[in-house]
């Protein structure tokens, strides 16, 4: 429990109804999207603007008691989950736009406005946000830019870091910084806006971000292929970039996923597939229709079996449909679905799947994958039950493999789901003890007494290694 004397000058700061250290808010504020990690807060407050944020810095920090922000609590490794107690600080109140600037093309916003909601009004206007995670009908702003998310277009628009042009945040001791700001141009010292953007809480809370809007493209349109050989799916990814050519949406599904799919959806998928490609493209129309047919002729090449374009936009949602529904179909399989990221260059998307499949296979457990082949990042996903220990072990046991196998072929650990908790025992096998003491070092900056989202990211326990070999 908090010092009595601390929770009083927290509700004075944003008055009882908005301080809780009832059993039923630090229940609902100890887990997160992530299956099977769950510890409790002391206290859950929700704080309505910067000056709050600070004021509750300040005070936490003079009591050396910790802090996790978060918003929906929609990612998945684990990075809002209160390990070390403390307070969980909730920041859906503070969900306004506070700026359009139309002669920037800029947006000022909090951090609890919901994805979804904040694009649709962009969207309302003529303009236009990329960044299109999953999670967008839940998961916040803030929450994004915390963890980069990435999304279905990715590839062509990049994520979240490439959007976000300044921010305001709040450090650790309660002091408010701003960042960067309306300008396409600014090398004036480090680029602490993108420093920020990815950094899981550790470093400081968002409180504000300008974020930079596009023109919309004029015309989009989608595309499935099916493959009876996954090698097949591969090469198309490289041979379409290769080609000068960079989709809007670039996605793959595997067999496994295909068939949980279609028997969610009853979209007619055809079930012996190996591998399945949705394709879209957007810009101005005669582009979109020139790049859609070299597009076709790339997929029947590499020995496409089939390839349906969508003739109308009601056709390519249902198309759209095929990819969008997968975790929501895979989670109907078991009780506890683990849904991962590893992320390979594309030439090496079909030798990732493979290894997927093999390590699956040797543990005995269920794993499909779907994910954006056109950037490498595949979501490896586990449907097991979390009740069967041993069947847990040897999930974790194949999932540790396949981050190795993803090293092993230029990869990383994490491709937008952050390390967070889940991740943190791998850090090192990506960036190296150096990197991890580098990285240690700029916590320690921004954190020196280590209050903002303690036991994310670096690992107390190393954990068994395993001898990676690079290509």
């Amino acid at each position: 429990m908090l010092d009595p004397s601390l929770a009083a000058q927290l509700r004075a700061i944003v008055g009882d109804a908005h301080f809780r250290d009832d059993q039923e808010a630090l229940i609902a504020h100890s887990y997160d999207g992530t299956p099977m990690l769950q510890a409790l807060p002391d206290a859950v407050i929700y704080p309505a603007n910067t000056e709050q944020v600070s004021a509750i810095m300040k005070a936490l920090s003079a009591y050396k008691v910790p802090l996790v922000s978060r918003g929906s609590g929609s990612n998945l490794c684990g990075g809002t989950v209160p390990i070390q107690g403390g307070v969980v600080m909730v920041m859906h109140r503070m969900n306004r736009i506070l700026e359009l600037d139309l002669e920037n093309l800029t947006a000022t916003v909090q951090p609890g406005i919901i994805t979804a909601d904040f694009i649709q009004h962009i969207e309302s206007l003529g303009l236009f946000y990329p960044p299109d995670p999953s999670s967008m009908r839940i998961s916040t702003i803030g929450g994004n830019i915390a963890e980069c998310s990435g999304g279905l277009r990715g590839l062509k628009y990049g994520t979240t870091k490439d959007y976000v042009i300044g921010l305001e945040a709040v450090l650790a001791s309660g002091e408010i910084i701003r960042t960067g700001g309306k300008l396409m141009k600014d090398v004036a010292g480090y680029d602490l806006t993108k420093l920020l953007v990815g950094s899981e809480g550790t470093l400081a809370i968002i409180t504000e971000a300008t974020l930079k809007l596009i023109p919309p493209p004029k015309s989009k349109m989608t595309m499935l292929a099916m493959y009876r050989d996954l090698y097949g799916a591969a090469r198309t990814v490289s041979a379409i970039i290769e080609s000068k050519i960079i989709p809007a949406t670039l996605e793959f599904m595997d067999n496994p996923t295909i068939r949980v799919v279609d028997d969610f959806a009853k979209l007619g998928l055809p079930l012996d597939m190996e591998a399945i490609l949705l394709i879209e493209q957007d810009g101005d129309p005669e582009t979109v229709t020139r790049d859609i047919e070299q597009i076709r002729q790339i997929c029947m090449r590499e020995q496409a079996d089939s390839i349906q374009v969508a003739a109308t936009r009601e056709e390519a949602e249902r198309l759209l449909t095929a990819r969008r529904s997968a975790f929501t179909a895979l989670a109907r399989l078991r009780p506890t679905t683990i849904l991962e990221d590893a992320t390979v260059p594309r030439s090496k998307i079909a030798d990732m799947v493979r290894r997927i499949n093999d390590i699956s296979a040797k543990y005995n457990v269920t794993i499909a994958t779907f994910g954006h082949a056109g950037d490498g990042n595949l979501h490896p996903t586990a449907t097991t039950d979390a009740r069967d220990a041993e069947e847990i072990h040897r999930v974790e046991q194949a999932f540790e493999e396949i981050f190795a196998a993803a090293l092993e072929l230029g990869g990383t650990i994490t491709g937008e789901h952050g390390v967070g908790m889940v991740k943190a025992p791998f850090l090192e096998w990506k960036i190296g003890a150096s990197g991890v003491s580098l990285m240690k070092g700029i916590k320690q900056v921004f954190d020196p007494d280590n209050l903002l989202n303690p036991g994310k990211v670096f690992a107390k326990e190393s954990r068994k290694r395993v001898v990676i070999h690079h290509d």
